[in-house]
Order: structure tokens, then sequence, then C-alpha cells
């Protein structure tokens, strides 16, 4: 029988902040949706991710509090708040991942299956979603984190199953132009190195453990019901040795590059 996933916690810290930026919010006579507007110096959230700081399931960062402090005219109140109360709270079990992957400084992703989304062409993504054009609109625009200016971008490391350049999505011109751009990517602030086609930890599943500026490290699980985002110290632990076993077997950059452009050129030309 699989284990019983656990339930998702709230902390009483992010609850109490949450509630205390719920009444600054409609004392301003904003909505949800205006307020995210103004968020993360006018970069802006969704009205979902309002509500889940409103109810103390999701931990806000502390250049979103100055923001909201400034655009709710708290004169400093929510900073504090942050400093008392959100700092050492712990994350919930489950929240959305966007948020916490924009807010990001380095990115660790370890891909059985497809190339990640941060790095995936439009046609690809198409391919991959099923040509659904929202979807895959939402996924290319999420990779602007990797090419933003401010906040820095978050680095990224990569450690891509070699299986992955072998897999037919959308055909060869797809694959050739996915892996060409791919290759493109690679720079100080990227890199991929492929991981052989052998037994090791990383075979139960791909992965992607996001450092966040106060080095609070959140995970990000992929099932095949749904991704799972996670902050629990022994989940977290689990993943870390996952992912130093897969990268202690993994190509060095340069033969990772090699062999990208390899398969490219010989399988999918």
């Amino acid at each position: 029988m699989a284990p019983r996933q656990k339930r998702a916690n709230v902390s009483p810290a992010l609850q109490a902040f949450g509630r205390r930026f719920k009444r600054l919010r409609e004392a301003a006579g904003l909505s949800q949706e205006r307020a995210g507007t103004r968020a993360n110096a006018g970069k802006g959230v969704t009205g979902q991710y309002i509500s889940q700081v409103e109810a103390g399931k999701t931990r806000c960062t502390r250049e979103f509090a100055e923001t909201m402090d400034r655009e709710l005219n708290a004169g400093g109140e929510l900073v504090e708040l942050w400093d008392d109360l959100v700092t050492d709270a712990a994350f919930p079990v489950w929240f959305d991942w966007p948020p916490v992957e924009a807010e990001a400084t380095h990115l660790d992703a370890f891909e059985v299956t497809v190339l990640p989304g941060l790095l995936q062409t439009p046609a690809y993504a198409s391919t991959v979603l099923y040509g659904d054009k929202e979807a895959v609109a939402a996924r290319i625009k999420r990779q602007s984190i990797l090419t933003r200016e401010q906040p820095p971008s978050p680095s990224m490391a990569v450690l891509l199953d070699e299986n992955v350049l072998y897999r037919d999505v959308g055909g060869p011109e797809v694959l050739r132009d996915q892996l060409e751009y791919l290759v493109s990517r690679i720079g100080p602030r990227l890199t991929v190195q492929i991981v052989p086609a052998t037994a090791h930890l990383g075979t139960l599943g791909s992965f992607t453990i996001a450092t966040l500026e106060d080095r609070t490290e959140v995970a990000y699980v992929e099932t095949s019901a749904r991704g799972l985002t996670m902050s629990d110290p022994d989940d977290l632990a689990a993943i870390s040795r996952s992912l130093m076993d897969v990268r202690s077997i993994a190509l060095p950059l340069n033969m990772s590059i090699d062999l990208i452009q390899r398969t490219a050129e010989e399988r999918w030309s």
C-alpha cells in the first residue's frame, strides 16, 4: 500500500501575518487581484497567491512584504511583522510552485522524461502539453525568470537523463531545434549535464530544488497525478540524497554538450 500523503499544515505565524495583511488590504480598498498587480515591484502576482498569503498557506518573501507595505501605506508594520512572524516560519507542506520558482536564487533540477519546462521551446512545449495554447503560453512566460535583470535571475543546474535526448517529442525537426536551443542557453548561469541511462536513485522521478534568498530550500516533485511542493526536512533530505547520487554519475559539462550536439545532428537531422 502506498504511504498516505501528509495533510497540508498551516503555520500559526503565517496565519497571523496573513490576517493583518488582509485587514490592511481591505482598508486600502483593494481586491486581491488589484493588490496582486502591485506586488514584487510592479511585476505582480495572482489574486490566488494573495489569497494564499492571507490564509497562511504560503510564506511570502521580505521583498513582497516591503512592496506591499509601501502600496498599502502600512508605515513599516508589514515589514516588522514579516521579521517577527514570517522569517522563521515553516513553509506549508504544499503550495503553488510558480511563486517559489520565481523567487529562487538557484534551481537544481533532475528530469527523467522530458526537458525542464523552463528550457522548452514553444514547439516542444506544445507537444508535451497536447497543443493547449494557454498552457504553452503560461509555460513560456515562466521562462522569463531566467533572463530577467531585477531581481537577478536564478542560476540553474540541470541533470538530464540520457533517454530524454532520444525520446521522440514532436518529431525530428522539433527535437533538433529543441536540443540546439538547449545548448545555446548553457552559460555562466545555466549548466546541463547528461546522466547515463543506468540505475540510480533519480529513476524514482523528476524533481527540482529551489534555494531562496534566505537559503530556505523547497522541492517540487512530479507524480502521475500532480506535482507536489515540499518543505518537510525529511522530504528534502531524501531528495537531496537523490540529487547527490545522480550528480555523482553525470557526465562533465563539456562531454554533455558534445553528446547533446551529436544527438541533434545524428539522430534528429
